[in-house]
């Protein structure tokens, strides 16, 4: 059975808050509009890098970004998002408490009808190097 045939017969809302608020992945969700202000985190989220939903609601994801950021990485992060594509990729990024760790990430758009992109969804994990 299919996510899709799940969220056709059930309350597709109420399926997909629970898959998200209890993934052991960070997800990070933010809007498709200059700074890309950050609608969501989940726990995870808080858990990887110590800042709660009352942190970074209405701010920019670089808000994680320091001295140590690739900005190689970040380039093509915004030339994949830019062109429609999925963006994979390991960064240097700081927790709330300053502390540097390596997040690998994949984030992705999601689209209007039109195709336009409204939003953008981070998975997160530190990385293992």
């Amino acid at each position: 059975m299919s996510l899709s045939s799940i969220l056709s017969t059930t309350h597709p809302g109420a399926v997909l808050d629970a898959i998200a608020d209890n993934s052991l992945t960070s997800v990070m969700v933010t809007q498709a509009a200059p700074d890309t202000p950050i609608v969501y985190v989940n726990k995870a989220f808080t858990a990887l890098t110590g800042y709660t939903p009352d942190d970074v609601m209405g701010k920019s994801p670089r808000m994680l970004q320091g001295p140590k950021t690739d900005e190689a990485v970040l380039a093509r992060l915004r030339e994949d998002l830019e062109a429609g594509r999925v963006f994979e990729g390991e960064a240097i990024n700081y927790r709330k408490d300053c502390s540097e760790f390596l997040m690998h990430w994949r984030v992705f758009p999601v689209s209007d009808p039109e195709g336009t992109p409204i939003y953008f969804v981070a998975l997160q994990h530190e990385g293992d190097s």
